[in-house]
Protein backbone atom coordinates (compact mmCIF):
# COMPACT_ATOMS: atom_id res chain seq x y z
CA UNK A 1 0.00 0.00 0.00
CA UNK A 2 1.09 3.59 -0.62
CA UNK A 3 2.10 6.00 2.14
CA UNK A 4 -1.18 7.85 1.61
CA UNK A 5 -3.22 4.70 2.22
CA UNK A 6 -1.19 3.76 5.29
CA UNK A 7 -1.61 7.24 6.77
CA UNK A 8 -5.36 7.18 6.12
CA UNK A 9 -5.65 3.74 7.72
CA UNK A 10 -3.76 4.93 10.82
CA UNK A 11 -6.10 7.93 11.03
CA UNK A 12 -9.11 5.62 10.78
CA UNK A 13 -7.69 3.39 13.52
CA UNK A 14 -7.19 6.45 15.71
CA UNK A 15 -10.82 7.44 15.20
CA UNK A 16 -12.08 3.97 16.02
CA UNK A 17 -10.11 4.11 19.25
CA UNK A 18 -11.44 7.60 20.06
CA UNK A 19 -14.96 6.40 19.34
CA UNK A 20 -14.80 3.45 21.73
CA UNK A 21 -11.79 3.88 23.99
CA UNK A 22 -11.69 7.52 25.10
CA UNK A 23 -14.44 7.46 27.68
CA UNK A 24 -17.22 8.02 25.13
CA UNK A 25 -16.16 11.68 25.22
CA UNK A 26 -18.45 12.52 22.31
CA UNK A 27 -21.66 11.76 24.20
CA UNK A 28 -23.46 14.74 25.71
CA UNK A 29 -25.61 12.96 28.27
CA UNK A 30 -23.32 13.62 31.25
CA UNK A 31 -25.56 16.04 33.17
CA UNK A 32 -26.05 16.63 36.88
CA UNK A 33 -26.21 13.21 38.59
CA UNK A 34 -29.28 11.94 40.49
CA UNK A 35 -29.92 14.04 43.58
CA UNK A 36 -32.26 14.53 46.48
CA UNK A 37 -32.79 17.67 48.49
CA UNK A 38 -30.79 17.73 51.71
CA UNK A 39 -32.27 18.52 55.09
CA UNK A 40 -31.09 20.91 56.35
CA UNK A 41 -29.62 22.87 53.44
CA UNK A 42 -25.92 23.73 53.94
CA UNK A 43 -24.63 27.30 53.81
CA UNK A 44 -22.97 28.50 50.60
CA UNK A 45 -20.81 31.49 49.69
CA UNK A 46 -20.59 32.49 46.03
CA UNK A 47 -17.23 33.96 44.94
CA UNK A 48 -17.13 35.96 41.69
CA UNK A 49 -13.77 37.32 40.46
CA UNK A 50 -14.51 40.28 38.19
CA UNK A 51 -12.13 42.45 36.21
CA UNK A 52 -13.68 44.97 33.81
CA UNK A 53 -16.97 43.08 33.57
CA UNK A 54 -19.46 45.97 33.45
CA UNK A 55 -20.70 44.86 30.03
CA UNK A 56 -21.93 41.46 31.24
CA UNK A 57 -22.81 42.06 34.90
CA UNK A 58 -26.33 43.43 34.22
CA UNK A 59 -27.25 39.98 32.87
CA UNK A 60 -25.17 37.66 35.04
CA UNK A 61 -25.17 39.19 38.53
CA UNK A 62 -28.97 39.51 38.95
CA UNK A 63 -29.26 35.79 38.15
CA UNK A 64 -26.98 35.00 41.11
CA UNK A 65 -28.75 37.36 43.45
CA UNK A 66 -32.09 35.78 42.49
CA UNK A 67 -31.10 32.22 43.41
CA UNK A 68 -33.97 30.27 44.94
CA UNK A 69 -31.87 28.62 47.61
CA UNK A 70 -33.52 27.37 50.84
CA UNK A 71 -30.37 27.64 52.94
CA UNK A 72 -28.08 30.54 53.83
CA UNK A 73 -26.26 31.95 50.81
CA UNK A 74 -24.26 35.09 50.13
CA UNK A 75 -22.43 36.54 47.13
CA UNK A 76 -18.89 37.97 47.25
CA UNK A 77 -17.87 39.83 44.11
CA UNK A 78 -14.15 40.67 43.99
CA UNK A 79 -13.45 43.75 41.87
CA UNK A 80 -9.98 42.94 40.60
CA UNK A 81 -8.62 46.35 39.65
CA UNK A 82 -11.38 47.18 37.18
CA UNK A 83 -11.33 50.46 35.28
CA UNK A 84 -14.93 50.33 34.02
CA UNK A 85 -16.82 50.72 37.30
CA UNK A 86 -17.45 47.00 37.83
CA UNK A 87 -17.64 47.28 41.62
CA UNK A 88 -19.91 50.32 41.60
CA UNK A 89 -22.22 48.70 39.06
CA UNK A 90 -22.41 45.51 41.15
CA UNK A 91 -23.60 47.51 44.17
CA UNK A 92 -26.17 49.35 42.05
CA UNK A 93 -27.51 46.07 40.68
CA UNK A 94 -27.81 44.62 44.18
CA UNK A 95 -29.70 47.71 45.37
CA UNK A 96 -31.99 47.52 42.34
CA UNK A 97 -32.70 43.78 42.27
CA UNK A 98 -32.33 42.71 45.90
CA UNK A 99 -32.05 39.00 46.59
CA UNK A 100 -29.01 37.36 48.17
CA UNK A 101 -26.70 39.64 50.19
CA UNK A 102 -23.80 41.04 48.15
CA UNK A 103 -20.36 42.06 49.38
CA UNK A 104 -17.95 43.78 46.98
CA UNK A 105 -14.27 43.50 47.81
CA UNK A 106 -10.98 44.51 46.20
CA UNK A 107 -7.76 42.56 46.70
CA UNK A 108 -5.18 44.96 45.29
CA UNK A 109 -2.59 43.92 42.74
CA UNK A 110 -1.45 40.28 42.84
CA UNK A 111 2.01 39.56 44.19
CA UNK A 112 4.63 37.66 42.21
CA UNK A 113 3.71 34.03 41.73
CA UNK A 114 -0.05 34.61 41.54
CA UNK A 115 -2.34 34.97 38.54
CA UNK A 116 -4.69 37.90 38.91
CA UNK A 117 -7.83 35.78 38.82
CA UNK A 118 -6.65 33.38 41.52
CA UNK A 119 -5.50 36.26 43.71
CA UNK A 120 -9.04 37.63 43.42
CA UNK A 121 -10.48 34.18 44.23
CA UNK A 122 -8.22 33.97 47.29
CA UNK A 123 -9.51 37.32 48.51
CA UNK A 124 -13.11 36.23 47.96
CA UNK A 125 -12.60 32.95 49.82
CA UNK A 126 -10.99 34.90 52.65
CA UNK A 127 -14.07 37.12 52.93
CA UNK A 128 -16.34 34.08 52.78
CA UNK A 129 -14.42 32.20 55.46
CA UNK A 130 -15.86 34.49 58.14
CA UNK A 131 -19.30 33.00 57.33
CA UNK A 132 -17.99 29.43 57.77
CA UNK A 133 -19.79 28.09 54.69
CA UNK A 134 -19.96 24.38 53.92
CA UNK A 135 -19.67 25.03 50.19
CA UNK A 136 -18.11 27.64 47.92
CA UNK A 137 -19.48 28.35 44.46
CA UNK A 138 -16.72 29.74 42.25
CA UNK A 139 -18.32 31.27 39.18
CA UNK A 140 -17.15 33.73 36.55
CA UNK A 141 -18.67 37.17 36.12
CA UNK A 142 -20.03 36.32 32.66
CA UNK A 143 -22.05 33.30 33.83
CA UNK A 144 -25.84 33.54 34.16
CA UNK A 145 -27.51 30.95 36.39
CA UNK A 146 -31.07 29.65 36.28
CA UNK A 147 -32.98 30.39 39.53
CA UNK A 148 -32.54 26.82 40.81
CA UNK A 149 -28.90 26.43 39.71
CA UNK A 150 -27.33 26.66 43.16
CA UNK A 151 -30.03 24.45 44.66
CA UNK A 152 -29.39 21.69 42.12
CA UNK A 153 -25.60 21.91 42.42
CA UNK A 154 -25.68 21.55 46.21
CA UNK A 155 -28.21 18.70 46.07
CA UNK A 156 -25.99 16.85 43.55
CA UNK A 157 -22.88 17.36 45.68
CA UNK A 158 -24.54 16.21 48.90
CA UNK A 159 -26.31 13.24 47.34
CA UNK A 160 -23.25 11.98 45.46
CA UNK A 161 -20.70 12.81 48.15
CA UNK A 162 -18.70 14.98 45.73
CA UNK A 163 -16.13 17.55 46.84
CA UNK A 164 -16.34 19.30 43.47
CA UNK A 165 -19.36 19.54 41.21
CA UNK A 166 -18.61 21.53 38.07
CA UNK A 167 -20.70 22.29 35.00
CA UNK A 168 -19.31 23.31 31.63
CA UNK A 169 -21.36 26.45 30.99
CA UNK A 170 -23.18 26.61 27.69
CA UNK A 171 -21.18 29.22 25.77
CA UNK A 172 -22.87 31.79 23.57
CA UNK A 173 -23.36 30.65 19.97
CA UNK A 174 -24.97 33.33 17.81
CA UNK A 175 -22.53 34.65 15.21
CA UNK A 176 -21.26 32.55 12.31
CA UNK A 177 -17.78 32.28 13.79
CA UNK A 178 -19.18 31.29 17.18
CA UNK A 179 -21.14 28.49 15.48
CA UNK A 180 -17.97 27.27 13.79
CA UNK A 181 -15.59 27.46 16.77
CA UNK A 182 -17.47 27.32 20.10
CA UNK A 183 -19.08 23.84 19.99
CA UNK A 184 -15.72 22.47 18.85
CA UNK A 185 -14.05 24.10 21.87
CA UNK A 186 -16.22 22.06 24.24
CA UNK A 187 -15.86 18.95 22.04
CA UNK A 188 -12.04 19.15 22.17
CA UNK A 189 -12.10 19.78 25.93
CA UNK A 190 -14.23 16.69 26.45
CA UNK A 191 -11.85 14.71 24.25
CA UNK A 192 -8.93 15.71 26.48
CA UNK A 193 -10.87 15.22 29.73
CA UNK A 194 -13.70 12.71 29.17
CA UNK A 195 -16.41 13.67 31.63
CA UNK A 196 -17.21 10.07 32.55
CA UNK A 197 -13.61 9.47 33.61
CA UNK A 198 -13.49 12.66 35.67
CA UNK A 199 -16.38 11.45 37.82
CA UNK A 200 -15.22 7.85 38.12
CA UNK A 201 -13.75 6.82 41.48
CA UNK A 202 -10.14 5.74 41.08
CA UNK A 203 -9.68 7.55 37.76
CA UNK A 204 -6.66 9.83 37.45
CA UNK A 205 -8.47 12.11 35.01
CA UNK A 206 -9.27 15.40 36.75
CA UNK A 207 -10.86 18.52 35.33
CA UNK A 208 -13.41 21.21 36.09
CA UNK A 209 -14.96 24.10 34.17
CA UNK A 210 -14.03 27.37 35.79
CA UNK A 211 -17.29 29.14 35.07
CA UNK A 212 -19.21 26.98 37.55
CA UNK A 213 -17.40 25.08 40.32
CA UNK A 214 -19.14 24.11 43.55
CA UNK A 215 -16.37 23.27 46.00
CA UNK A 216 -16.74 21.84 49.50
CA UNK A 217 -15.00 24.24 51.85
CA UNK A 218 -13.33 21.47 53.86
CA UNK A 219 -11.88 20.00 50.65
CA UNK A 220 -10.63 23.46 49.63
CA UNK A 221 -8.72 23.75 52.89
CA UNK A 222 -7.34 20.22 52.60
CA UNK A 223 -6.17 20.83 49.02
CA UNK A 224 -4.92 24.35 49.86
CA UNK A 225 -7.15 26.02 47.27
CA UNK A 226 -6.33 28.45 45.78
CA UNK A 227 -2.75 28.71 47.13
CA UNK A 228 -1.75 25.32 45.70
CA UNK A 229 -2.72 26.42 42.17
CA UNK A 230 -1.79 30.11 42.44
CA UNK A 231 0.37 30.07 39.28
CA UNK A 232 -2.07 28.11 37.12
CA UNK A 233 -3.36 29.87 34.02
CA UNK A 234 -5.78 26.97 33.43
CA UNK A 235 -6.97 27.17 37.01
CA UNK A 236 -10.07 24.99 36.74
CA UNK A 237 -8.18 21.85 35.71
CA UNK A 238 -5.47 22.58 38.28
CA UNK A 239 -8.10 22.94 41.02
CA UNK A 240 -9.67 19.58 40.18
CA UNK A 241 -6.27 17.89 40.17
CA UNK A 242 -5.41 19.37 43.55
CA UNK A 243 -8.68 18.14 45.07
CA UNK A 244 -8.27 14.66 43.60
CA UNK A 245 -4.68 14.54 44.83
CA UNK A 246 -5.90 14.70 48.45
CA UNK A 247 -8.55 12.03 47.91
CA UNK A 248 -11.45 14.30 46.94
CA UNK A 249 -14.23 13.26 44.57
CA UNK A 250 -14.81 15.36 41.45
CA UNK A 251 -17.74 15.46 39.03
CA UNK A 252 -17.86 17.36 35.71
CA UNK A 253 -20.63 17.53 33.15
CA UNK A 254 -22.43 19.71 30.64
CA UNK A 255 -24.53 22.56 31.93
CA UNK A 256 -28.22 22.77 32.62
CA UNK A 257 -29.26 26.35 33.33
CA UNK A 258 -25.70 27.73 33.42
CA UNK A 259 -24.90 29.96 30.44
CA UNK A 260 -22.06 32.25 29.46
CA UNK A 261 -23.29 35.63 28.22
CA UNK A 262 -19.92 36.79 26.96
CA UNK A 263 -20.02 37.42 23.19
CA UNK A 264 -17.26 36.47 20.76
CA UNK A 265 -18.56 38.25 17.64
CA UNK A 266 -15.25 38.51 15.73
CA UNK A 267 -12.74 35.84 14.72
CA UNK A 268 -10.06 37.74 16.66
CA UNK A 269 -12.08 37.40 19.89
CA UNK A 270 -12.32 33.63 19.50
CA UNK A 271 -8.66 33.42 18.50
CA UNK A 272 -7.62 35.17 21.72
CA UNK A 273 -9.93 32.96 23.81
CA UNK A 274 -8.12 29.83 22.62
CA UNK A 275 -4.56 31.02 22.04
CA UNK A 276 -4.19 32.81 25.38
CA UNK A 277 -3.87 29.50 27.26
CA UNK A 278 -3.32 26.79 24.63
CA UNK A 279 0.45 26.59 25.14
CA UNK A 280 0.01 26.66 28.92
CA UNK A 281 -2.17 23.56 28.49
CA UNK A 282 0.92 21.93 26.92
CA UNK A 283 3.03 22.99 29.92
CA UNK A 284 5.10 25.23 27.62
CA UNK A 285 6.77 22.13 26.18
CA UNK A 286 8.07 22.21 22.58
CA UNK A 287 7.91 18.41 22.54
CA UNK A 288 4.23 18.39 23.54
CA UNK A 289 3.57 21.15 21.02
CA UNK A 290 5.12 19.10 18.21
CA UNK A 291 3.17 16.03 19.27
CA UNK A 292 -0.08 18.00 19.45
CA UNK A 293 0.40 19.48 15.98
CA UNK A 294 1.23 16.06 14.55
CA UNK A 295 -1.72 14.47 16.34
CA UNK A 296 -4.20 17.12 15.15
CA UNK A 297 -2.93 16.72 11.60
CA UNK A 298 -3.16 12.93 11.66
CA UNK A 299 -6.57 12.73 13.30
CA UNK A 300 -8.40 15.70 11.79
CA UNK A 301 -6.62 16.75 8.61
CA UNK A 302 -5.57 13.44 7.07
CA UNK A 303 -9.12 12.15 6.38
CA UNK A 304 -10.21 14.98 4.02
CA UNK A 305 -6.73 15.17 2.48
CA UNK A 306 -6.79 11.41 1.81
CA UNK A 307 -10.21 11.69 0.17
CA UNK A 308 -9.15 14.62 -2.05
CA UNK A 309 -5.75 13.17 -2.95
CA UNK A 310 -7.19 9.70 -3.46
CA UNK A 311 -9.86 11.00 -5.83
CA UNK A 312 -7.26 12.97 -7.77
CA UNK A 313 -4.94 9.94 -8.07
CA UNK A 314 -7.63 7.32 -8.54
CA UNK A 315 -6.50 5.66 -5.28
CA UNK A 316 -9.66 3.89 -4.10
CA UNK A 317 -8.23 2.47 -0.84
CA UNK A 318 -7.09 5.95 0.22
CA UNK A 319 -10.52 7.38 -0.53
CA UNK A 320 -12.25 4.57 1.37
CA UNK A 321 -10.06 4.84 4.48
CA UNK A 322 -10.15 8.65 4.50
CA UNK A 323 -13.92 8.75 4.00
CA UNK A 324 -14.49 6.20 6.78
CA UNK A 325 -12.35 8.21 9.21
CA UNK A 326 -14.11 11.43 8.20
CA UNK A 327 -17.49 9.76 8.70
CA UNK A 328 -16.60 8.59 12.23
CA UNK A 329 -15.27 12.07 13.05
CA UNK A 330 -18.46 13.68 11.77
CA UNK A 331 -20.66 11.27 13.70
CA UNK A 332 -18.89 11.98 16.99
CA UNK A 333 -19.39 15.72 16.54
CA UNK A 334 -23.13 15.55 15.87
CA UNK A 335 -24.18 15.19 19.56
CA UNK A 336 -22.31 18.38 20.50
CA UNK A 337 -23.95 20.31 17.67
CA UNK A 338 -27.33 19.07 18.85
CA UNK A 339 -26.52 20.15 22.41
CA UNK A 340 -25.76 23.63 21.06
CA UNK A 341 -28.82 23.50 18.78
CA UNK A 342 -26.72 24.08 15.69
CA UNK A 343 -27.27 22.81 12.11
CA UNK A 344 -25.77 19.38 11.51
CA UNK A 345 -24.17 20.43 8.23
CA UNK A 346 -21.44 21.97 10.40
CA UNK A 347 -20.27 18.49 11.43
CA UNK A 348 -18.28 17.68 8.24
CA UNK A 349 -16.49 21.05 8.64
CA UNK A 350 -14.76 19.88 11.82
CA UNK A 351 -11.41 19.35 10.00
CA UNK A 352 -11.40 23.05 9.05
CA UNK A 353 -12.17 24.06 12.63
CA UNK A 354 -9.45 21.72 13.90
CA UNK A 355 -6.99 23.39 11.51
CA UNK A 356 -7.92 26.75 13.05
CA UNK A 357 -7.25 25.32 16.51
CA UNK A 358 -3.90 23.99 15.30
CA UNK A 359 -2.97 27.50 14.15
CA UNK A 360 -4.18 29.01 17.44
CA UNK A 361 -2.05 26.55 19.41
CA UNK A 362 1.04 27.37 17.37
CA UNK A 363 0.32 31.09 17.76
CA UNK A 364 0.02 30.60 21.53
CA UNK A 365 3.54 29.14 21.56
CA UNK A 366 4.86 31.95 19.34
CA UNK A 367 3.40 34.57 21.69
CA UNK A 368 4.94 32.78 24.65
CA UNK A 369 8.43 32.87 23.17
CA UNK A 370 7.99 36.48 22.17
CA UNK A 371 7.47 37.24 25.85
CA UNK A 372 3.77 38.01 25.59
CA UNK A 373 2.58 34.83 27.29
CA UNK A 374 -0.91 33.96 28.45
CA UNK A 375 -3.32 36.79 29.13
CA UNK A 376 -6.34 37.37 31.32
CA UNK A 377 -8.16 40.70 31.41
CA UNK A 378 -5.20 42.85 30.49
CA UNK A 379 -2.57 40.88 32.41
CA UNK A 380 -0.01 38.69 30.73
CA UNK A 381 2.05 35.90 32.25
CA UNK A 382 5.25 35.24 30.34
CA UNK A 383 6.31 32.23 32.42
CA UNK A 384 5.07 30.33 35.48
CA UNK A 385 5.48 32.52 38.53
CA UNK A 386 6.14 35.69 36.58
CA UNK A 387 4.90 39.02 37.84
CA UNK A 388 1.82 39.97 35.78
CA UNK A 389 2.42 42.73 33.26
CA UNK A 390 -0.35 45.27 32.87
CA UNK A 391 -1.41 45.70 29.27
Amino acid sequence: MSALVWTAVVSLAAWLWLLLGQGFFWRTDVRLPPRREPEPWPSVCVVVPARDEAAVLPVSLPSLLAQDYPGRAEVFLVDDGSTDGTGRLARELADRHGGLPLTVGSPGEPPAGWTGKLWAVRHGIGLARARAPEYLLLTDADIAHAPDSLRRLVAAARTGGFDVVSQMARLRVESGWERLVVPAFVYFFAQLYPFRRVGRDGSRTAAAAGGCVLLRAEAAERARIPDAVRQAVIDDVALARAVKAVGGRVWLGLAEGVDSVRPYPRPADLWRMVSRCAYAQLRHSPVLLAGTVAGLALVYLVPPVAVAAGLAAGNTPAVAAGAAAWLVMTGTYVPMLRYYRQPLWLAPLLPFTAFLYLLMTVDSAVQHYRGRGAAWKGRTYTRPGAVPDEG
